[in-house]
């Protein structure tokens, strides 16, 4: 549905669900995506929440699979939508560990940001990362997303607390990014 220069990002299908267990219960892709505690997922568990999603109709929303080379290798979506405030969240988790540190988280984030500015309406994308996850937090960076609060110790993962990191990016700054960077 969406393609960017490395992924596409499409609705999820059944075929998709035995790896999304997989990544899942990756207990470093859990770690990874701020997973605090990392809880078990079975296969049934995640075919039932997926045929309830299906039985009610309609369209998919705002969550995406995302692909790379023909493959699935992760999720994303945007969520909590404040209609008044023109806002939502934003979560990604890349679950193929052969894909990471590559720009394709990036590439799937940017093509979010897109959906939520240009075909949502929203004013304003945010989303919090562990602070220490300094991988994820340079690709947001990348991505135009600023700093924007912190919760001291406020996560416990992997038998530590770390912060927890506020991060948002407003429409205008997208644009002027956006900008940026179609005019090199």
């Amino acid at each position: 549905m969406l393609k960017g220069q490395q992924v596409t990002l499409r609705a999820m299908t059944r075929d998709d669900l035995d790896l999304l267990c997989q990544f899942n219960n990756d207990l470093e892709v859990e770690l990874a995506g701020g997973g605090d505690p990392p809880l078990p997922q079975s296969l049934a568990r995640l075919q039932a929440e997926y045929e309830q999603q299906i039985s009610k109709g309609g369209r998919d929303g705002t969550s995406f699979a995302i692909e790379a080379d023909g493959k699935f290798i992760g999720a994303c979506a945007l969520f909590q939508f404040d209609s008044v405030a023109r806002t939502c969240a934003l979560g990604i988790t890349i679950g193929d560990k052969a894909y990471w540190g590559r720009g394709y988280g990036r590439d799937a984030v940017n093509l979010l940001l897109e959906y939520a500015f240009v075909f949502q309406n929203i004013r304003r994308v945010y989303l919090t990362v562990n602070g220490n996850n300094e991988r994820a937090i340079r690709a947001y960076q990348g991505c135009g997303f600023v700093h924007e609060g912190r919760l001291r110790a406020h996560v416990w993962s992997n038998g530590a607390y770390v912060d927890l990191l506020y991060m948002g990016i407003l429409r205008d700054e997208w644009e002027v990014g956006r900008q940026r960077s179609t005019s090199v």
